[in-house]
């Protein structure tokens, strides 16, 4: 079996009355390609800020290569190596790319506040920020100001940023939310080109990119786990296709988009 590099075990967040995750359970394989997907309000973006610290859990247990992190802050667990994105930008608008890129290697290296010397002396900080502006598409808008770059550039800089602390999980949450049709091809192929060492776990309602992408699924309804398989067998699930009936297309996206990609 492989082995499990992040666990959530009975993870629970209530909101005063209100739960919003409920007693869920999910491992994250070394070098997966695991999609969490269900509809609007499922608690989706609720688990990974659990999963994260950004919230507290009220009950349960989250384990990062075997070590308890559940009481940890979130600098603490990116210094672990559990990185995420946003579904909304956090990027440094007036920075370019490469400053952006070189700031955060400098930092992941112990560079501190000095990045500036370390981009023009050291070699490697200025060689890892070009390694990533070519891997993530950006090498011909490097020097561009963040907040003139197309909706598409930003999410590619976003993941770049994420890898440039050389993460062992990467949480992507919903990284194509907002990118226009035709930028998006350059960002699923750059998805799917990750490196297979890093374990990803992605939040997507795109079900091209779901279903193309993901070796495992978990299905979470009312912040409860529904089911957990292979995208073949999600898109078979008849309890899933009930359960997405009140919710819109977003089933039927999920069984084309099944259909599509396995026959």
């Amino acid at each position: 079996m492989s082995e499990v590099v992040l666990s959530c075990q009975g993870l629970v967040k209530r909101f005063g009355g209100i739960t919003a995750t409920n007693n869920v359970t999910l491992d994250l394989k070394r070098g997966a390609r695991h999609a969490l997907i269900g509809p609007n309000g499922a608690g989706k973006t609720t688990l990974i800020n659990l999963l994260t610290g950004v919230l507290d859990a009220t009950e349960g247990r989250i384990t990062l290569e075997g070590q308890d992190i559940t009481g940890l802050a979130p600098h603490q667990r990116v210094r672990r190596g559990m990185v995420r994105t946003f579904q909304i930008n956090q990027l440094f608008a007036s920075m370019t790319p490469l400053e952006t890129l070189a700031l955060v290697v400098s930092q992941h290296r112990g560079h501190g506040a000095r990045w500036w010397s370390p981009l023009g002396k050291d070699a490697g900080v200025a060689e890892r920020a070009q390694q990533l502006l070519e891997q993530f598409h950006l090498a011909e808008v490097a020097n561009q100001r963040t907040e003139h770059l197309a909706y598409g550039k930003r999410r590619l800089l976003e993941i770049a940023i994420a890898l440039a602390s050389d993460p062992r999980v990467l949480l992507l949450d919903e990284p194509v939310a907002g990118v226009p049709a035709g930028e998006r091809e350059e960002l699923l192929q750059t998805v799917a080109a990750l490196p297979a060492d890093v374990s990803v776990l992605l939040i997507e309602h795109d079900m091209d990119l779901v279903f193309s992408f993901a070796k495992r699924m978990t299905v979470l309804v009312n912040g409860t786990v529904l089911t957990e398989g292979t995208p073949e067998e999600i898109a078979a699930n008849p309890e899933v296709k009930a359960v997405y009936l009140g919710h819109g297309d977003e089933i039927n996206e999920a069984v084309q988009a099944g259909e599509r990609a396995h026959g």
